[in-house]
């Protein structure tokens, strides 16, 4: 009980200094941006409001200009049964990535998520880069 009296406030004091303080996206071309957009499509991130390392996973996904879906694993039962069945445990942030072989990978932990985003997109710029220069 005491800890849902200390979590409430200081999860709106996280949601108020995340909004003041919002990065901004990135500025690319269309063409590059509508790559990135196409290859995160199928991804998901559940996630719950207030929790600050989803606050932090999502400020990642601002700063890099993602599009993922947000699944809400706290206020939406569908979301939360499908990270419990398919990811084998309630813990947020999670990233869902589909396989390319049919197979689903669950990624956790804010650290590991942002990391695999940030060589994602690199990968993306990168290739895009050598395309013009060819």
């Amino acid at each position: 009980m005491i800890f849902k009296l200390i979590r409430w406030p200081l999860g709106q004091l996280i949601l108020l200094v995340d909004f003041l303080t919002r990065p901004t996206p990135p500025q690319r071309p269309a063409e590059l941006q509508a790559r990135i957009d196409a290859s995160t499509r199928d991804m998901a991130l559940y996630q719950f409001r207030a929790c600050p390392f989803c606050v932090k996973t999502r400020r990642a996904l601002r700063r890099l200009g993602l599009q993922i879906e947000l699944r809400d694993a706290r206020g939406d039962g569908q979301w939360r049964t499908q990270l419990e069945q398919e990811g084998g445990k309630i813990q947020v942030p999670c990233l869902y990535l589909p396989g390319e072989d049919g197979e689903a990978r669950w990624l956790y932990e804010s650290g590991d998520i942002i990391a695999y985003l940030e060589q994602h997109v690199a990968a993306i710029e990168a290739g895009s880069a050598a395309r013009q220069a060819a």
